[in-house]
């Protein structure tokens, strides 16, 4: 029993040999470096507090903030409390008027 026990063991490592002697040239394609990290600057962006909130003043607020993201915050809207290090946060009043620009 013993020893039919090790045969069968034995036989179900031997598909896992790998050949080390083998020759050929490694054919992966090099990994590029991954994309610099895009970090939220919430006080670049300050200067558009009080501006009409639309999607070129967003375009704006992403270029000069340099987050990946941006989440509009309407007035009286909970908002989830995950912090994204990539992502502009902006919030506005019911005039459509922009109140607060933070990162997360």
């Amino acid at each position: 029993m013993k020893q039919a026990i090790l045969g069968i063991a034995t036989l179900a490592l031997s598909g896992c040999v790998v050949n080390i002697s083998d020759t050929a040239p490694d054919g992966a394609e090099p990994v590029p470096p991954p994309p610099a990290p895009m970090v939220c600057n919430a006080a670049a962006a300050q200067s558009h507090v009080g501006r009409n909130a639309s999607q070129s003043t967003g375009e704006a607020i992403i270029k000069d903030s340099g987050a990946r993201s941006l989440r509009w915050g309407p007035p009286n809207a909970a908002w989830t409390m995950d912090y994204r290090e990539d992502r502009v946060n902006v919030r506005y009043d019911a005039q459509m008027k922009i109140v607060e620009i933070t990162c997360g």
